[in-house]
């Protein structure tokens, strides 16, 4: 009994002593089974060279580059239009703007000539009345008395000077005694027959007419011979 516990008790430490000795990586051939250990970078899948695998990337690479480049030709037409859509709208506007200062500057130019259309009108009245009160002054009595002569030769003058202003102002007399009636600055009021003239002649000027800057203010009354 004694022999048989002295044996198992130096197996066992034997057993113990082997065991300490033994490398993990020679543990699978003490087992006796052969087994293979793989790292991160010697793992099958990572170093994997399927063909098929490899064309398939490719080809969603391909894909996403064309989109990229669909995408960027289409925002390079819409920047494009819009940009042609501006220069239309900025060129429009200019012409707009153009315009109305054209127009603007010729308003300004008719309104300094004939801002005071209203108020010439209103000065004709004075110069006909002028005119008639010199006219049916008789001759003969001037040159009895002084005084008439003296208020007379006011008429005249003031006559005159009137006729200044108006002319300084744009205004010219009309007076077509004896010429082509023209129906944009003459108004008939009845024809007659006048041997000696042609058909169409002013013969009789009842009223002057007038004009301001061009533009008739005021038609000649007139008596035209009648063919």
């Amino acid at each position: 009994m004694l022999t048989s516990a002295i044996k198992a008790t130096r197996s066992a430490v034997l057993h113990a002593e082997c065991c300490k000795q033994l490398n993990i990586f020679s543990f699978p051939c003490f087992l006796g089974t052969n087994f293979r250990f793989y790292g991160a970078q010697s793992s099958p899948d990572a170093n994997s060279t399927d063909p098929e695998k490899k064309e398939e990337g490719t080809n969603i690479d391909a894909g996403h580059k064309d989109t990229k480049d669909s995408e960027y030709d289409r925002l390079i037409e819409e920047k494009a239009a819009l940009l042609k859509d501006l220069q239309d709208k900025y060129k429009r506007s200019l012409a707009d703007n153009e315009n109305i200062l054209s127009r603007s500057r010729k308003q300004i130019e008719e309104a300094k000539l004939f801002g005071i259309q209203s108020f010439s009108k209103d000065l004709l009245e004075v110069a006909d009345i002028l005119r008639k009160a010199t006219e049916t002054v008789p001759k003969e009595e001037i040159e009895k008395s002084v005084t008439l002569k003296n208020l007379y030769d006011g008429l005249l003058m003031t006559e005159a000077q009137l006729q200044k202003v108006f002319k300084k102002n744009g205004l010219e007399k009309i007076n077509p005694i004896n010429e082509k009636f023209d129906p944009y600055s003459h108004e008939a009021l009845f024809q007659l027959a006048f041997p000696d003239k042609d058909a169409g002649t002013v013969a009789i000027v009842e009223k002057v007419g007038y004009k301001l800057n061009g533009r008739t203010l005021r038609p000649a009354l007139v008596g035209v011979v009648k063919g």
